[in-house]
Order: C-alpha cells, then structure tokens, then sequence
C-alpha cells in the first residue's frame, strides 16, 4: 500500500519513525454529469468573476473571506510560517481507556507503518505496551494543512491511527431526542433484549452492499445493450407500529428462521385490558342463586334430607 505521509510517533522521548497508509477504501460507484440529448460530459470551467477569464491551476489561491465580504489573500509562504509542531511528527499527549473516546468523533482511519529496520524494536515496544494496558493513546499530528487530533489502538499486530474531531465540532443533540412521557414497559424491554440477542449474532464479514452490486449488473447490462436484471422490490419499511409487542414478537421470530434457529420464540403474556364490569339482570341473579341452592343441597348429608321430609 502507498503511503500518504511520513513522519515519526513522539512517544516521550522514544521517536519512531513511520508511513501513513489508509485503512478504508471508497467502493461507491460515481457518476459524471451528462447533457440527456448526447451524453456528452458536462465540465466545470473556474473563472474569475471580476475579469472573466478561465484559470488553470497555477493562477488559483487561496483566501479567507472575512465578515463583511472582502477577502483576505493567504499564501502558502504565510501557512509555512505558522509553527506547527506536528508538522512530521504524531505527538502522543495522554493514553485513556478505549470506552472514554466517543465514537462520534472517529473520522478516518489510518495504518502506521514502521519505515525502515531501526524503528521495528520502538515500534512493537509501543504496540505491545498499548495491548496490555488496555488503553488507547491519544494524539495530535498535521495532515493537509491543518492540525488534528488522533487516537491510536493495536489492530492484530498493527497500530491503526483513527482521526478525531475535535470536542467543539461535535454539535449538541438539542432538540433531536423524543418529547417526554414516553414510557416503556418491562415486557417490551424483555422482547427487545431478545431480538437484540438474535440479531447479535451476525458475522460482519458476511455482509455486503446489496445496492453497489445491482447498481454494477444494470451498467454491466445497459453497456452490453441488454435490459437491467430483474430483481425483487424492496420491502416496505418504516410505518407506524400500531402494536409494538407485535411487531418485536415478529421481529423476534423471523431474525430466528433468517438464521436457521427454529426453537421457541421469546413471547411474553399480555395484561388483559381492563373492562368495565358487566351488570347482572334480576333475572339471571335469581337462577344463579337456584342453581347455587340446588349444588348446595345435592351436597348435604342423606340423614338431613329425610328429617326435612318426615318434617
């Protein structure tokens, strides 16, 4: 893999010497923009709108438009000033637990390499201690121009370098949670456990993006002039769960046959609704209470019931 950026972990007064390397990979299909009548290719010229001319690469720069519209021309020599101590360097600032970083400020992942034979022993030094401490390490380095934050953690016997945002580019979820009084019973919580303990069985590396792939056989069909396969509609999703302990019975059961388990379904007993109380009639008030009479005397002694009728 091509490296992107060259440096050095500062690991106290340890320097080890490193590749830049992404983790990730973009599958996603791109599209160009195109005129419907020819299919020629629609292009993006950059001109300046003060004289009108087109600009190659060489005349372009950079600015900062201030707040009142005027912009402020910055140079690469005026960047290359700046002290930027993480300039080459991937400086380690504390090492924490793991479950103290919030996934929310994980950007992109990175791979960090040792370069060259000298920085094999600091390099597994630092993997290994990060593995038995348990604890991530936490540290700033420059990429692209600009200073960011990182955490690095051991992948099998690689140390992976994830980018982090920066604690005040994380917006406040203000607004986003539910209204209040929203109650959930324990029933419904018990069936969602169930469902989450099915579902957690899945292998990642089992799946794959359904859509990339139909999305390649149409191209692959129209390029050779045939129609796009068919495939089955989406289901429906979403809609409004008029019987939540219903759809999580389901949900329940069909994660179970998805997998092959075809043992008992987690149900769980309903409250019966509460009803009012029906009124009993004169009428059947009476019978009840001669058929009591009648069990009632079925149920005494012979000797009572003949001193009754000698009586």
């Amino acid at each position: 893999m091509r490296s992107i950026w060259n440096g050095a972990i500062s690991f106290g007064l340890v320097s080890i010497p490193i590749k830049l390397v992404n983790a990730t990979e973009n599958h996603s299909i791109s599209f160009r923009q195109i005129h419907k009548e020819d299919s020629g290719r629609i292009r993006y010229r950059k001109v300046c709108e003060l004289d009108g001319k087109e600009l190659t690469a060489p005349d372009i720069g950079k600015g900062y438009e201030d707040a009142d519209g005027s912009i402020i021309p910055i140079t690469d020599a005026d960047l290359a000033a700046l002290p930027l101590p993480t300039a080459k360097t991937i400086e380690i600032v504390a090492f924490v637990p793991a479950d103290s970083i919030d996934p929310l400020q994980m950007d992109t992942a990175y791979y960090l390499a040792p370069s060259g034979v000298p920085a094999a022993k600091p390099y597994t030094l630092l993997r290994e201690a990060l593995k038995r401490s348990k604890k991530v390490a936490i540290a700033k380095f420059a990429l692209r121009g600009r200073e960011r934050l990182g955490m690095l953690r051991v992948v099998e016997d690689v140390i992976a370098m994830h980018g982090l945002l920066w604690p005040d580019e994380i917006r406040a979820p203000e607004g986003v949670a539910p209204e209040t009084g929203v109650t959930v019973r324990e029933a419904e919580l018990d069936l969602a456990d169930a469902l989450m303990d099915t579902l957690g069985s899945v292998e990642l590396d089992s799946l794959h993006d359904d859509y990339r792939e139909a999305v390649e056989e149409m191209i692959a069909a129209k390029a050779q002039g045939a129609p796009a396969p068919e495939r089955a509609p989406a289901e429906a999703g979403g809609g409004n769960v008029i019987d939540l302990m219903a759809a999580l019975e389901n949900s329940v059961r069909a994660a179970k046959q998805a997998r092959g388990d075809e043992g008992e379904v987690a149900e769980v007993t309903r409250l019966p609704k509460k009803t009012a109380a029906k009124k009993t009639t004169p009428a059947k008030k009476t019978a009840a209470k001669k058929t009591a009479a009648k069990k009632e005397t079925a149920k005494k002694p012979a000797r009572t019931r003949t001193k009754r009728s000698s009586a």
